[in-house]
C-alpha cells in the first residue's frame, strides 16, 4: 500500500488474531500512533464499556516544555488508578512506544489514555513538548476541556511552557492545573518561587492566576509508588484538583454530530478505523456519515463504534471514539479531515476572521502583516497553507494589534463560525485568530496559493 506505515509485532499480543500487522497510512509524526491499540478490537464481542462510563466524562491532558514529565505524570497516573481498579496501567514506554520516540526519549505524537475518578472517567491527552512538534500539540489540545501543565521545579518556565499556554488559550480551554514536577529535588524556597512564577504567568495568559491550583510533587516518585508528600498523595490531590476545578463541560447531544479525524488505521479483515473526540451530537451505530476536508467528500456509514476497545451502541459528544467506516480505503483519509451526519456540513477553502498578530514579547513578529501574507494555517486537528489578506486590502496589522482578515486555503476544509486558528511561522506561533463567516470557495488557479491571486 503506498504511502502506508506497517507497524509490526503489535497485533498478535494487542488485536488477539490475524497476520500481525496493522496498516497505517498517516505519518507517524502526525499520527497518534499510541492511540490505535487502546481504541480497536479486532473481537470486542458486543459488551459496553465498563459501568464507569455512567459518570460524567471530561478531556484533560498534560502540556508544558520538554522533559518536564508530561509522560511520567501520565504513567503514574494510570498506575495510580489502576490500584484502585479505575484505569489500566500504562508504563512510560507503552504510551510513548513509537521508534522514534523511543531512540530521542521525548513524545512525538499525542497519545490518549483513558481512566477514572471516583467523581468521573477521564480521556488524557498526553502531548508532546518539543518545539518541532508543536502541531501535533494543537491537534491534541483541542480536544481538551481543561488542561494540566506540568513544570519541572528544576527549571521552571520555559520556551514551550509559554507557547503551550498560549495555543491552550487559543484553543478554547478555560481552566489550568498546575503540577511543580521534580519538586523532591529543590528545596522550599525554589518552589515557592516557582509557583509564584506559574501564576503569574497564568495571569498574563488570561488564566485565573489566584485561583488556579498548584500541586507540588515526583511523578517519578509516585510511579515507584513512594508514599512520602511528593509521591502518591500529589498525584491523588492533582486528580482530586481535576475533579473540583475543571468544570464538566456541557455538551450538545441533540445536534448532527463531528468527529474531527486526530488518526486512522486499517485492521486486517474488518476495514478502516477513523478516531478522534465527538465535539458535537450522538453517534449511533449504523449510522450514514460524511467523510469531508482535503476537497473531499465521500459517503459511508458507521459499521462498529468502540471506546477503548469495547463495543457501544452509540457513542456521545466528548468521548473519544474508534469508528469503523464502509467503504472507505485508508488512502482516502487524512488527519484533519471531519466525520459528520449527512449533509450536516459543506466545505470551503475561504473564509472572514478576526486575527491577533502576537508582539514580540508574546514571543511573535517584529515586523508588522501585509496582506498576500502565504503561511502554514492551523485548527482542530488538520494544518494547510493558507493566504491572509489584511481587510481593507491597503491596512497592515501592527504586532500587538487585532484586525479583520480573509483567508485563502490550498485545500477546502470544514469551518464553522466561532472556530479558531492559529499561524505559525518559522517554528513560532505569530498569529491567533477566530473564523467569523465561511465564504464560497474561490477557485485557485493550479491548485496553488499565489500573491498575484485576487479577489481575496
Amino acid at each position: 500500500m503506498q504511502g502506508a506505515r506497517v507497524l509490526r509485532g503489535l497485533l498478535p499480543k494487542i488485536w488477539g488474531h490475524g497476520d500481525g500487522v496493522i496498516r497505517q497510512r498517516i505519518p507517524q509524526t502526525q499520527a497518534s500512533v499510541g492511540i490505535v491499540p487502546r481504541f480497536f478490537s479486532t473481537n470486542p464481542g458486543n459488551k459496553p464499556a465498563s459501568g464507569l462510563r455512567d459518570l460524567p466524562h471530561c478531556n484533560v491532558g498534560t502540556i508544558g516544555h520538554v522533559d518536564h514529565g508530561k509522560t511520567t505524570l501520565t504513567a503514574a497516573i494510570t498506575k495510580i488508578q489502576s490500584n484502585k481498579g479505575m484505569a489500566e496501567y500504562l508504563s512510560y514506554d507503552q504510551i510513548d512506544r513509537a521508534p522514534e520516540e523511543k531512540a530521542r526519549g521525548i513524545t512525538i505524537n499525542a497519545c490518549h489514555i483513558g481512566y477514572a475518578t471516583s467523581k468521573r472517567t477521564y480521556a488524557h491527552t498526553d502531548c508532546p513538548g518539543h518545539a518541532d512538534y508543536i502541531k501535533n500539540m494543537i491537534s491534541g489540545a483541542s480536544q481538551m476541556d481543561g488542561a494540566i501543565l506540568v513544570v519541572a521545579a528544576t527549571d521552571g518556565q520555559m520556551p514551550q511552557t509559554r507557547e503551550h499556554l498560549l495555543l491552550a488559550k487559543q484553543v478554547g480551554i478555560q481552566r489550568i492545573v498546575v503540577f511543580i514536577n521534580k519538586a523532591d529535588l529543590v528545596d522550599q524556597e525554589v518552589l515557592e518561587l516557582v509557583e509564584i512564577e506559574m501564576r503569574e504567568m497564568l495571569s498574563d495568559f488570561g488564566f485565573d492566576g489566584v485561583n488556579s491550583p498548584v500541586i507540588c510533587g515526583s511523578a517519578l516518585l509516585a510511579l515507584r509508588e513512594d508514599q512520602s508528600v511528593f509521591g502518591v498523595p500529589a498525584i491523588e490531590k492533582l486528580l482530586e484538583h481535576c475533579d473540583s476545578y475543571i468544570p464538566t463541560p456541557q455538551r450538545d447531544f441533540a445536534a448532527p454530530f463531528i468527529l474531527p479525524i486526530d488518526n486512522a488505521f486499517t485492521v486486517p479483515g474488518r476495514g478502516t478505523v477513523v478516531v478522534g473526540t465527538i465535539k458535537r451530537g450522538t453517534i449511533p451505530r449504523n449510522a450514514e456519515a460524511d467523510l469531508l476536508g482535503f476537497n473531499q467528500n465521500l459517503k459511508t456509514s458507521i459499521s462498529d463504534i468502540q471506546i477503548f476497545r469495547k463495543s457501544v451502541p452509540q457513542a456521545l459528544a466528548g468521548e473519544n471514539v474508534g469508528a469503523l467506516l464502509r467503504g472507505i480505503k485508508i488512502s482516502a483519509v487524512e488527519r484533519g479531515m471531519l466525520l459528520c451526519a449527512t449533509g450536516s456540513e459543506d466545505i470551503s477553502n475561504h473564509f472572514e476572521g478576526s486575527m491577533y498578530l502576537l508582539s514580540r514579547a508574546e514571543g511573535g513578529r517584529v515586523k508588522p502583516m501585509l496582506s498576500k501574507y502565504i503561511q502554514q494555517l492551523f485548527s482542530q486537528t488538520w494544518n494547510v497553507p493558507a493566504r491572509i489578506d489584511i481587510v481593507p486590502s491597503e491596512a497592515m496589522l501592527m504586532p500587538g494589534e487585532h484586525g479583520q482578515v480573509r483567508v485563502t486555503l490550498l485545500r477546502k476544509m470544514v469551518m464553522t463560525a466561532g472556530q479558531a486558528f492559529t499561524i505559525r511561522e518559522n517554528g513560532a506561533t505569530v498569529a491567533t485568530g477566530m473564523i467569523t463567516q465561511r465564504l464560497p470557495s474561490l477557485d485557485l488557479p493550479k491548485n496553488k496559493l499565489s500573491k498575484a491571486l485576487v479577489d481575496c
